[in-house]
């Protein structure tokens, strides 16, 4: 899922755009998803709260895992089927209707749950982050949280973190304070726990200010069953 505004503009590469484009960054995540998971590439992995399906093209790309997009909208899950089909890995990718709170999947069917964005617009986190470590298969990952890639430029990121905070900032200052809290490494933390989760790692330090060089760098939970 992405957030309201979270589009980057056309362009695969890093260069700055006359225009104010910027590039790409789902590749990156996905980079990111891979190098910090490693997941089985014969595996069945979840896109949760995929939205049009960028995270999942992008994985399926670099993998021949099979992927369930989970999403609430159909509409999303449509664009997300044409989108697989343009590409060649329709056979691959299969859509679902569900939430989070709920996910439409057995116990113990999925090798790697991924979630870039969504987290923020769960009606109850403690109870998701359950729901996927309920589909967990033993020794199955999870990635959940937000970012723009390790890897993507700097440039870029601290570009679009200035429009993302600008965006917010004007929606006034209880808007801007629930949007660092959902993004601050306690609060992950802390839904971890309510979750009941054994284990679990948080990689980022959240909604870095523009000026800052980690700024887009992210915040992700990290678990594994």
């Amino acid at each position: 899922m992405s957030e309201p505004g979270d589009k980057p503009r056309a362009g695969s590469g890093g260069g700055r755009s006359d225009s104010g484009a910027l590039p790409d960054y789902y590749p990156f995540v996905a980079e990111d998803i891979l190098r910090l998971c490693s997941p089985d590439d014969a595996g069945v992995w979840v896109d949760l709260g995929c939205g049009g399906g960028p995270v999942a093209l992008a994985l399926s790309e670099r993998c021949r895992a099979h992927i369930i997009l989970v999403d609430p909208n159909d509409e999303a899950l449509a664009t997300a089927r044409e989108s697989a089909a343009e590409r060649g890995c329709s056979d691959r990718i299969r859509a679902m209707r569900g939430r989070a709170e709920e996910l439409p999947l057995a116990d113990q069917s999925v090798d790697l749950v991924v979630s870039r964005g969504s987290i923020y617009f769960w009606d109850d986190q403690p109870q998701g982050l359950s729901e996927v470590y309920r589909v967990l298969r033993e020794g199955g990952q999870a990635m959940i949280g937000g970012g723009m890639g390790r890897d993507y430029p700097q440039w870029a990121r601290q570009e679009f973190i200035k429009r993302r905070h600008e965006g917010v900032r004007s929606k006034g200052r209880k808007a801007y304070e629930r949007f660092l809290w959902l993004r601050d490494p306690e609060t992950f933390a802390a839904w971890a726990d309510e979750a009941g989760l054994p284990e679990f790692e948080v990689v980022g330090e959240g909604g870095k200010p523009p000026e800052d060089a980690r700024a887009g760098l992210g915040i992700w939970l990290r678990f594994q069953r």
